[in-house]
């Protein structure tokens, strides 16, 4: 099967004409003897208002493993929007139903919060170099929405750590932490 580029440039622009057969598939390997999937760890730091119950996040850092990169510029992005997802997922967004009417109450975003500017702090991504021959013939793997799995776990962990509580529903409000 060949594989031809469609647009961009051509040969008419002096370019080459891209062509190379080959197949997406998975590779030959059996499957169960070997994991095709990306990887992450996440760290934070947070700040909780002792008085307030207010957590903000100070710092986040992600490693991740996503086989070989082929933009490291677009997989930063996409892991940074990520675990942007991900302290809005721990810390303010929530969908609310009112009991007696079972109508969203957090219809549009003037009462469904999610973070802005200034929620966010700064993000490091790191990208681990992996060599990973088995899933497919050129090593890629995708990373998709890999930057928000561990995101609100690592902040409700860092939160544990600050005050000795352990919330296990999101998002973690002041009013569950001052209970």
């Amino acid at each position: 099967m060949a594989a031809e580029a469609v647009s961009g440039p051509g040969p008419e622009q002096g370019y080459a004409k891209i062509q190379e057969p080959g197949s997406g598939a998975r590779g030959t390997e059996p499957t169960g003897r070997h994991s095709y999937h990306s990887f992450g760890a996440q760290f934070c730091e947070v700040h909780v208002d002792p008085e307030l119950g207010i957590v903000r996040v100070a710092r986040m850092t992600g490693c991740f493993a996503g086989g070989r990169i082929l933009n490291a510029r677009t997989a930063n992005s996409q892991l940074v929007g990520g675990m942007i997802w991900g302290i809005g997922m721990a810390l303010s967004e929530e969908t609310r139903i009112d009991p007696a009417s079972a109508i969203f109450t957090t219809a549009n975003l003037a009462d469904y919060l999610i973070p802005v500017h200034a929620d966010v702090p700064p993000i490091e991504v790191l990208l681990v170099g992996e060599d990973d021959p088995y899933v497919n013939p050129i090593g890629v793997k995708g990373l998709g929405e890999l930057g928000i799995v561990g995101a609100s776990a690592a902040i409700a962990n860092a939160v544990f750590n600050a005050t000795g509580k352990r919330l296990r529903e999101l998002p973690l409000t002041p009013e569950k932490l001052m209970l």
